[in-house]
């Protein structure tokens, strides 16, 4: 009987721990995916009862499902843009809002068989150059970075027909990978994902720093712990792990 009471007794234990510990849903640009995933055992074990949930996704995207209701109480994007967006929609906890890492454009080739040395964007118009990977531009950062630097190089109009579109930044760096495409527009901090399979040839130059943002979201009952998790983000050890990824400060 003092047996059964006792097992009775370490399951309600187990039932309340699970209760409560709080999960902390991170909606976050596909270009954080490898190193949200590194910061994860550290907040959690910084924090004990909250688990960090997360996904990963094109910015719009991201934003879309929000404004549609999905229980989200963090959101970072790859762009100024689309957080902006949540703003004007009221979605962000007032003064949650930080910018906690940047990055930088390249344009890379597969690591053997790609496209021949180019230099430039101009190169992009040689006729070996046939398929061009790129986020596409109405919902992927990656892509409208892109298509504004090719658009300022008068370029646009030769690139577009070569472009293979794809739903997310690292999925563009897939059909690189796997020499599906002849080049693609990534993140830096994507080609260091990976190395040895892509080559980069250079960096990009952007009208706009690309710059991430990250903020709460209005209305989550993880408010406190999301804020923790920001907090965590922006914290030395947060900005080291970010920067083996190949991020920049903000």
């Amino acid at each position: 009987m003092r047996r059964l009471r006792a097992w009775a007794l370490a399951g309600l234990g187990l039932l309340s721990g699970a209760a409560l510990a709080a999960d902390v849903t991170v909606s976050a640009a596909a270009s954080l995916s490898n190193a949200f995933k590194e910061l994860r055992p550290v907040f959690e074990a910084q924090n004990r009862g909250t688990r960090l949930l997360f996904n990963f996704a094109a910015s719009d995207a991201l934003l879309a499902q929000i404004s549609k209701g999905a229980p989200v109480d963090v959101l970072a994007t790859a762009d100024q843009e689309t957080m902006d967006r949540a703003e004007v929609q009221k979605l962000l906890l007032p003064g949650s809002r930080f910018n906690f890492v940047s990055n930088e454009l390249v344009l890379v080739t597969p690591a053997e068989g790609g496209a021949a040395l180019m230099s430039g964007l101009a190169d992009l118009a040689r006729p070996a150059v046939k398929r061009v990977a790129l986020g596409k531009p109405e919902g992927v950062p990656a892509g409208r970075y892109a298509k504004a630097a090719l658009e300022s190089a008068k370029l646009w109009g030769v690139v577009e027909p070569k472009a293979i579109y794809a739903i997310h930044v690292r999925q563009a760096l897939d059909y690189v990978a796997r020499g599906e495409v002849d080049a693609g527009f990534v993140y830096a901090s994507d080609a260091l994902a990976q190395k040895g399979k892509v080559r980069v040839l250079f960096t990009v130059p952007t009208e706009t720093a690309i710059r991430y943002p990250v903020a709460a979201i209005a209305g989550s009952s993880k408010a406190s712990e999301a804020r923790k998790f920001i907090d965590h983000l922006l914290s030395p050890a947060g900005q080291a792990v970010l920067a083996r990824h190949g991020f920049r400060k903000p």
